[in-house]
């Protein structure tokens, strides 16, 4: 399984794709599976990796790892659309040279992030 994953580029490293197969963010068909499951043309893989689910339906099994037009066509994506930029939450910016933010700010920006932020 790990080693499928790495080899249609769904995970960067095949570190990575055991690590999540251990920690049970790989489900084949439903159920949690090792990185040593085999996989078969058919199975629905659902991975969760960097925020994001993946569903992808096997259509093809490889061994070693291939480029990015070949990896498209060993599996089906039906995965939901990423969410758009405008739903993000902003990151906090300050002005370029203002230097590190004061207790005072540090406390604002927690108040208007909604953290609860100190004694007050």
């Amino acid at each position: 399984m790990d080693s499928w994953i790495w080899s249609v580029r769904l995970t960067k490293t095949r570190s990575m794709a055991s690590s999540a197969c251990r920690a049970g963010h790989v489900r084949v068909n439903g159920e949690r599976v090792k990185p040593a499951h085999t996989v078969r043309p058919g199975d629905e893989v659902r991975l969760r990796h960097a925020g994001r689910d993946r569903v992808v339906v096997v259509s093809r099994i490889v061994r070693k790892r291939v480029g990015a037009p070949v990896a498209v066509e060993c599996y089906v994506d039906n995965s939901p659309p990423p969410p758009p930029r405008e739903h993000t939450v902003p990151i906090g910016l300050r002005d370029r040279g203002t230097g590190r933010p004061t207790k005072r700010d540090r406390r604002e920006m927690e108040r208007l992030r909604g953290m609860p932020g100190g004694l007050g």
